[in-house]
């Protein structure tokens, strides 16, 4: 069978116009960094962060300095204490989802950052450090808008009862953007496998 697809090997950019990083692997690093912290220290007072980002930063992969593992921290804490957020980390909810479906044009197999699921609907939030941040779902970078598709028509083989719902959680505002199901459909009536 062909090999399966990535939610975020759908094509399409993944950053805004003029975002340009110096060391594309560096910005890859930082960004699974951050997930790592987003992923644990929710379950953590905040008091118990400092030690616990050190902790989880200093493993062999991913290894920050400690000038690094402050600057992560503090992205991590700004997203983790944004009043407007703080839903979203005190509600029961499963972390890097692992996932597999059908996507129609092959086999998907991914993983969703945070996943909150209630009876009647899932929100799937996927955790993005861009350094710009569009100011409207419209401007959200096909690729992404893609890869949000993607877990959208995965989760609803998962839960055809419920209502999918899809959101991107800019760390560096730190804001929370609903994506509209009709961008997203769109989204997905283009993606092309790369």
């Amino acid at each position: 069978p062909p090999p399966p697809l990535s939610p975020s090997a759908l094509g399409g950019a993944k950053a805004l116009p003029g975002e340009t990083e110096a060391d594309p692997e560096a910005a890859l690093r930082h960004g699974r960094q951050l997930h790592r912290l987003l992923e644990h220290l929710p379950a953590h007072p905040p008091a118990a962060w400092p030690d616990l980002a050190a902790r989880l930063l200093a493993g062999p992969e991913d290894r920050a300095t400690p000038e690094e593992a402050a600057e992560l921290l503090a992205e991590a804490g700004a997203v983790l204490s944004a009043p407007d957020l703080a839903p979203l980390f005190v509600a029961p909810a499963l972390t890097e989802v692992e996932i597999a479906a059908d996507l129609g044009t092959g086999r998907l197999v991914g993983a969703i950052d945070r996943l909150i699921v209630a009876p009647d609907r899932v929100l799937a939030i996927d955790f993005k450090s861009n350094r710009l941040i569009p100011d409207r779902p419209e401007a959200v970078p096909e690729g992404l808008l893609r890869q949000m598709a993607a877990y959208g028509a995965a989760l609803a083989q998962v839960y055809p009862d419920r209502v999918v719902e899809l959101a991107l959680l800019w760390t560096r505002g730190p804001s929370l953007m609903r994506l509209p199901p009709d961008i997203v459909a769109a989204a997905l009536a283009t993606t092309s496998p790369s």
